[in-house]
């Protein structure tokens, strides 16, 4: 079922920037598609908002803005286990990121002169859910308790428009949402409601940083508006890639390709290997899977796509080398020592070790975040964390003791950048 590509002669950095899997996907096409929908919502506000779910919902809200009331009915009608399932996300999710919270710290550089290190909260941040080919309740949760654990204090909220749900977004998004307290939410979908954060429409105000994932089009808005805002990555369609040794269980490895391949028909499985015997066995295992799974159709064009396959490398050595040129979204390892391989991997969004850490895990529950960089992009980018809520900020103070014992050096140093008054602003200090 999966395509195969065969390395066992050896790596180098030039067949992986080439050769791997990827999805065939244009950025700079969609940048094109999505430029003419985020200028209009810049241009017009709401009307545009409202033409373009039309357009692309099928359905015209009666507003964009989300009534309280249908926020509060979301939560009275929602089944009581999925409501419990959802509170034990937002623990666990909550307690996995205050422990990312950075402390403020203060460092006396000479006596008198001191350095703090400071963290400040966005003022007012952008959360996207998608609704696509699935319902994303465990995204809201992603963002905003991550966004709450910051301490932003203005938190808005939009989701695309349900036809089916007369114009709202789906209520088991909406009951997540009054779980956590966010009552500023909208019904928007897609490249305009990008915009929308960016640059404001009817009673959203333009917001500081814009996050959550999507499909290729809100990745691309949100490349668009970066510098009017701030983003976290851009987090497209997900992958998998599977780093396995002979020791791995060809079910569970199977298992967790087609997890992730039930998302969308362009989402990318990958797994490396240096065991051939282990290949075939997780192709037997997935002939068997897919046939029984729900979105039968779906998983079969994403596992046989340009974007998914199996490599095969000489030694994990090898597989290391593919993993990091590939920068994965989500990466478990199926190796004896586990942890030591993992020790290595220089780029992943996160990194999932042994038999029983499969990336389902942290989709929901394991208290790790799952909006995380897609497209090679975490060879230079985190998944989504506290810090990206966070400006850090340097407060100086020095006494007239400490700058006058910095003041001569200071001088000099000015001078030799032909910047003489940077020395007269400390030597008019000079008593």
């Amino acid at each position: 079922m999966l395509s195969r590509l065969d390395l066992r002669s050896g790596v180098n950095a030039t067949t992986l920037a080439n050769s791997l899997p990827r999805a065939a996907l244009n950025i700079d096409t969609a940048l094109e598609a999505v430029r003419p929908l985020v200028e209009d919502v810049r241009e017009r506000g709401v009307d545009a908002l409202l033409d373009q779910a039309e357009r692309f919902d099928v359905i015209r809200p009666d507003s964009i803005r989300v009534p309280q009331e249908a926020i509060d009915r979301a939560l009275s009608d929602i089944d009581a286990d999925l409501r419990d399932a959802i509170a034990l996300s937002i623990e666990h999710v909550r307690a996995g990121h205050e422990a990312q919270m950075p402390k403020e710290k203060s460092v006396d550089i000479i006596p008198g002169g001191t350095v703090t290190q400071r963290w400040i909260p966005m003022r007012r941040v952008g959360l996207y859910v998608p609704g696509g080919l699935a319902v994303y309740p465990s995204s809201v949760v992603m963002n905003a308790v991550t966004a709450q654990v910051a301490g932003v204090p203005s938190i808005a909220l939009t989701s695309p428009a349900q036809e089916r749900f007369g114009g709202l977004p789906h209520p088991t998004i909406l009951a997540a949402c009054a779980l956590l307290g966010i009552d500023e939410v909208y019904a928007a979908g897609g490249a305009g409601a990008i915009g929308m954060f960016a640059y404001g429409a009817g009673e959203c105000e333009p917001v500081d940083v814009v996050t959550g994932p999507g499909n290729i089009y809100v990745a691309a808005a949100k490349r668009l508006v970066l510098g009017t805002v701030g983003i976290d990555s851009e987090a497209g369609t997900t992958e998998i890639a599977i780093l396995a040794d002979e020791t791995a269980n060809p079910r569970y490895v199977a298992a967790d390709l087609l997890s992730q391949a039930e998302h969308d028909p362009a989402a990318a499985s990958v797994l490396v290997t240096d065991s051939v015997e282990l290949a075939d066995a997780v192709d037997r295992e997935l002939e068997d899977l897919v046939a029984s799974t729900k979105h039968v159709e779906r998983v079969r064009t994403a596992l046989s796509g340009p974007q998914s396959g199996t490599v095969l490398v000489a030694n994990i050595e090898d597989g290391l080398e593919v993993i990091n040129a590939y920068g994965a979204e989500h990466l478990e390892i199926h190796t004896r020592d586990d942890e030591e391989v993992a020790s290595r991997v220089t780029s992943a969004g996160a990194i999932f070790l042994g038999s029983y850490t499969p990336v389902p895990a942290g989709d929901y529950l394991a208290g790790s975040n799952h909006v995380l960089p897609t497209g090679g992009t975490a060879r230079y980018s985190s998944g989504l964390n506290v810090h990206v809520f966070l400006k850090s900020v340097q407060q100086v103070k020095y006494t007239r003791e400490a700058l006058e014992e910095i003041t001569d050096p200071l001088v000099t140093f000015a001078n030799a950048e032909d910047l003489p008054a940077h020395g007269t602003a400390l030597e008019v200090r000079r008593g």
